[in-house]
Parts: C-alpha cells; sequence; structure tokens
C-alpha cells in the first residue's frame, strides 16, 4: 500500500564549486545540508552534480541521504534526483534508492518530486516497504 507523505524543506548550507569550463558550459558540484519538516522529519546531506548550460539553465543529479523519521518509523535512506533548473525554479523528480533504507525504514521504497523557487520549498514523496 503506498502512502503519501508531504513536507517542506528548508536549506541550511550550499557549497558549490566548478570542476569544469569550456565553450560556455560549466560543469559543478554542490554539498547541501537541509532540513525536513512535516510527514518527513529530519535532516539530509546532498550532493549535486550540475551542468549550467549556454540558456542559462542546468541538468541535476543527486544523491541523498535522509536521517529522520516517515509515518512514524525512524532510520534513513537515499533519494536519487533529477532535474532541471530554469527560470529561477528547480523541478526534480526523485526515488528512494531501493535497498537503502536502515532501521525501521529498511525496505523504504517510494518516489516524488519538488519545485523549488527558494531555500525553502514543498516536497512529496509515495512511499511503499518491500
Amino acid at each position: 500500500m503506498r502512502t503519501r507523505a508531504t513536507a517542506t524543506i528548508e536549506g541550511k548550507g550550499w557549497d558549490e564549486q566548478p570542476y569544469d569550463e569550456r565553450e560556455g558550459v560549466k560543469l559543478a558540484r554542490a554539498s547541501v545540508t537541509q532540513a525536513y519538516h512535516g510527514d518527513i522529519e529530519g535532516e539530509a546531506a546532498l550532493e549535486y552534480l550540475m551542468a549550467y548550460r549556454t540558456d542559462g539553465a542546468a541538468s541535476f543529479v543527486g544523491l541523498e541521504r535522509v536521517v529522520g523519521r516517515i509515518g512514524g518509523r525512524s532510520g534513513s535512506f537515499v533519494l536519487q534526483s533529477s532535474g532541471v533548473w530554469r527560470d529561477g525554479t528547480a523541478r526534480a523528480e526523485q526515488v528512494v534508492v531501493p535497498g537503502s533504507g536502515t532501521g525501521e525504514l529498511r525496505g523504504l521504497r517510494g518516489e516524488g518530486s519538488y519545485e523549488a523557487t527558494q531555500t525553502e520549498h514543498p516536497t512529496w514523496l509515495d512511499y511503499w516497504y518491500e
């Protein structure tokens, strides 16, 4: 049975460093910390890899370990993100990495998304257990 969890993500830290800039395309890595408030409660550490394109948009992928609680269960899990930043808004799809759940979140699976225009933004995750 799937359950929908909604939460607010609060950005705590962002450290972005370019690692390759050629012919107008910049590749960068960002180390991010954030907090979840709502049906998901916890802290997260996230690494993004980004490609800033010549049209001003950026494509990104990320891996994030969330340590906290969902639906009364505690532990940790990893989210994999893929998205695009364009015109001041980041939109991403997320999936729980299979086998990444620990503690009471062992067996957690899920998929969700977010749309961010500022450091605090809503997210949702439809989740279930294997």
